[in-house]
């Protein structure tokens, strides 16, 4: 008999059998830039965050001690550093880095990539970056980041041409909102160019005064009606992987919604875990969804915890919140899904998600 992923049979049984496959750790909320689709640096912002929120930060060590929390429980493969911020603005980064990469795990980085040193990531093995380039010319870029008015375009381009010849392939990531929507084709050629790994796209996820760069519903047509299939036919012709199938599904869910999140359902509870730099522990990446704080209990403790369990349930009956409307591991629980399946069946997959065939 064929053995099932652990993870997947958990989310068969209804109740995790091992610890998230993936963990994700904010180490700053502070930032080199103000994306105008962020929910806590863009310019759009009706009550901007406070600057003491943007001083903090997580020390290396804390970092260790999370990491030996959440191996306690088996099954940990990737780790992702991130923040509200930008990670590579952070002193301690190398160190966090060599400290993922000593313990054998997958390591991802989430970044504009300006405040980098490409040499020590290529020299300390860093797995994949997830790069936000969210632009394929100055203009578009400029327009997505309004206080980048130098060098840092130059600058980016030619890290990613270093990567290039180390062969060091990333991914490069394009939230898509009114400032580049028209860019799709272009970025898929610029992917070729520096020989990304993939390009994900995803439509901006909009609140507390960034809806004023939502796509307009003309963009929204000239999207799926040109520039999507536009960007299909040069990704064809230059051998270039994107996310376009999921893509196509959120530009389908219109208005505010971002992710059709009902008609695929959410396996966050069984896979991932994220934690803030203050300590809280969220369910998905969502702040609005907080299982409690570090400060309450061990990591393992709160994994296998009544508020843990509680939103398994009730995301297997269908009953979501407003923000997974938005979900922002669409492409991952796209995934998990179509394993899940895989696995144990449409019908199956339809009773863990609260559907109806």
């Amino acid at each position: 008999m064929k053995r099932v992923d652990p993870r997947l049979l958990g989310m068969h049984l209804g109740r995790p059998l091992t610890g998230p496959d993936t963990l994700h750790i904010d180490i700053t909320n502070g930032c080199n830039t103000n994306c105008v689709t962020c929910w806590d640096h863009s310019p759009h912002l009706r009550v901007p965050r406070p600057q003491r929120w943007k001083r903090q930060r997580i020390d290396s060590a804390t970092v260790c001690d999370i990491l030996n929390e959440v191996s306690e429980l088996g099954g940990l493969r990737s780790v992702i550093l991130s923040g509200m911020g930008e990670p590579f603005t952070h002193p301690d980064i190398y160190e966090m880095i060599a400290e993922v990469k000593r313990r054998g795990l997958y390591l991802t980085i989430i970044t504009n990539l300006v405040a980098a040193d490409p040499e020590r990531i290529i020299s300390l093995g860093v797995d994949q970056l997830l790069i936000g380039l969210h632009a394929a010319s100055p203009e578009a870029y400029r327009a997505f980041h309004p206080n980048f008015v130098n060098d840092e375009w130059q600058r980016v381009l030619a890290m990613l041409t270093r990567f290039r010849e180390a062969g060091r392939r990333y991914k490069h990531i394009h939230v898509i909102c009114r400032e580049n929507a028209h860019e799709l084709p272009a970025m898929i050629r610029q992917a070729a160019e520096y020989q990304a790994e993939q390009v994900n796209f995803k439509l901006a996820s909009l609140r507390e005064g960034t809806e004023a760069v939502r796509i307009t519903e003309e963009q929204r047509q000239r999207l799926v009606q040109r520039w999507l299939p536009e960007a299909k036919d040069e990704a064809a012709r230059l051998s270039v992987s994107a996310n376009f199938e999921v893509f196509a599904d959120q530009l389908r869910a219109g208005e505010e919604a971002t992710a059709p999140i009902e008609d695929i359902g959410c396996f966050m509870g069984y896979s991932y875990a994220r934690i803030l730099v203050d300590g809280t522990v969220l369910f998905c990446c969502s702040p609005e969804v907080v299982i409690g704080n570090l400060a309450d209990g061990p990591f393992p403790d709160l994994w296998d915890g009544p508020r843990w369990n509680q939103i398994r349930a009730q995301l297997r009956r269908g009953e979501y919140f407003s923000a997974c409307h938005q979900c922002g591991k669409f492409n991952m629980n796209h995934s998990l899904s179509q394993r899940f399946e895989q696995a144990f069946g449409q019908e199956r997959l339809y009773q863990v998600t609260g559907r109806k065939p």
